[in-house]
């Protein structure tokens, strides 16, 4: 490996080299110092030999005065249908001023692109000079011969390599196979008749319950139906497992499988002097722990005691006109109370 030490300093010329008249003559050739920071780049405020505050206030006053002036002549100008090319000596001299002070403020707010462009070419050549100096003074240390010279000249030292144990064979896992989806397939060929009659719409799907007298029946083949007409697989939906007579007419209307919702207990809720624990299920969060809370709340109040007005169904039929204004008159037609009732009897019929 070559390993050297360039001097971060040069040594000084007026000290005496105890090697005789060449190394003297190469100290001499080091002491050479490369100067890369190059003379001072000039800045705006120099524009002036004054204070830096007196200079600005000059090249401000002078950029917006005379722009003032270009314009107000640029007006008078064109009131007096004057060509705007045609300037006189007090115009140009306002236009030099104006570039002036625009190139004085772009320099002084630190945007110094336009006199990049003035000291590019010298900088350039300086470093220039620069590298071919360095280079050469770099080339004089090569050719130098001293004790570090044989050990430039020794062969590189190999890198020592650690003996590391064979790694065993990577296991081949065997490839993994995925199970289809289980298909539910019709158990006769009675049900199949039925499956496509209902995805021809010969036989309604809301009929099915009453047709067969199987609701669980009616279930799957609804289900398979839907599939075929759809091209989905329901498999993630659950159609095993579940009363589909108990809810014939009640709370749900053609399914075709069912949904495990989680069941939490709110209570103990005193009502009528007895007291009872009430299930929930459902997916909103706190929506038992807060029923709960008012089971609390009513138990230590000292219960609640309940009164049946009327057992019955709340409907809320629907009207529709091809006006707003139909829509308002009825409106105001059943804010009398008779024609409500009158109203009421046709709906539920």
């Amino acid at each position: 490996m070559d390993v050297r030490r360039r001097p971060t300093k040069p040594p000084r010329p007026a000290m005496a080299a105890p090697g005789g008249p060449h190394q003297q003559h190469q100290l001499h050739k080091s002491s050479k110092v490369v100067d890369h920071t190059g003379p001072p780049t000039p800045q705006a405020s120099d524009a002036l030999p004054l204070p830096l505050y007196l200079t600005n206030g000059i090249f401000f006053t002078l950029f917006f005065s005379v722009a003032y002036y270009l314009l107000h002549r640029w007006r008078d100008k064109i009131r007096t249908s004057t060509p705007l090319h045609v300037v006189t000596l007090s115009e140009i001299a306002a236009i030099v001023s104006l570039i002036a002070s625009f190139i004085y403020l772009l320099g002084f707010f630190g945007i110094d692109f336009v006199q990049s462009f003035i000291t590019r070419a010298s900088h350039d050549a300086w470093d220039v000079d620069d590298e071919n100096e360095h280079e050469q003074f770099l080339l004089e240390e090569d050719r130098r011969r001293g004790p570090c010279a044989a050990a430039v000249e020794c062969p590189p030292i190999p890198p020592h390599k650690a003996s590391l144990p064979p790694l065993p064979p990577a296991a081949v896992l065997p490839p993994k196979i995925v199970d289809p989806a289980p298909l539910i397939t019709p158990s006769s060929e009675e049900d199949e008749e039925i499956i496509k009659s209902v995805v021809a719409g010969t036989i309604p799907s809301y009929s099915l319950e009453s047709k067969l007298g199987d609701c669980k029946r009616a279930a799957a083949i609804r289900r398979e139906s839907l599939q075929r007409m759809t091209g989905r697989s329901l498999a993630g939906l659950p159609l095993e497992g579940f009363d589909y007579e108990s809810i014939l007419g009640q709370c749900c209307e053609m399914p075709v499988g069912y949904v495990q919702i989680p069941v939490g207990i709110a209570g103990p809720l005193l009502l009528d002097g007895r007291e009872f624990t009430v299930p929930m299920a459902t997916t909103e969060g706190c929506l038992v722990a807060s029923t709960n809370r008012g089971c609390k709340a009513i138990y230590a109040s000292g219960g609640a005691t309940s009164v049946l007005m009327r057992d019955g169904m709340t409907r809320a039929p629907v009207v529709r006109f091809s006006t707003a204004k139909r829509a308002a008159e009825l409106k105001f037609f059943m804010e009398d109370p008779s024609n409500f009732e009158t109203l009421t009897v046709v709906f539920n019929k």
